[in-house]
């Protein structure tokens, strides 16, 4: 383990110190803990955006024909009325 040296205002200090009194540890330990358990977090996170991404675009229908175009989507009769 490495030591680190931190800064934070008196208030935030203050929280710590009776949380890690509260957890029965040290201010440090938990400290490593929360960042340790903040960067797992955004690991999870950041392996479930690249599965979502992996998976390519979604149908909305079992068929695998493409998607129509934007001139297909709007060359209706009601469009042109006006």
């Amino acid at each position: 383990m490495k030591n680190v040296t931190i800064t934070m205002d008196e208030e935030t200090l203050q929280w710590v110190r009776i949380e890690a009194a509260r957890r029965g540890t040290s201010v440090s330990r938990l400290v490593g803990e929360m960042l340790a358990a903040h960067r797992d977090k955004n690991s999870a996170y950041e392996r479930a955006r690249e599965r979502y991404f992996a998976r390519g675009p979604f149908r909305t229908t079992g068929e695998q024909k493409p998607y129509p175009s934007r001139e297909e989507l709007y060359d209706r009769e009601i469009f042109r009325r006006y």
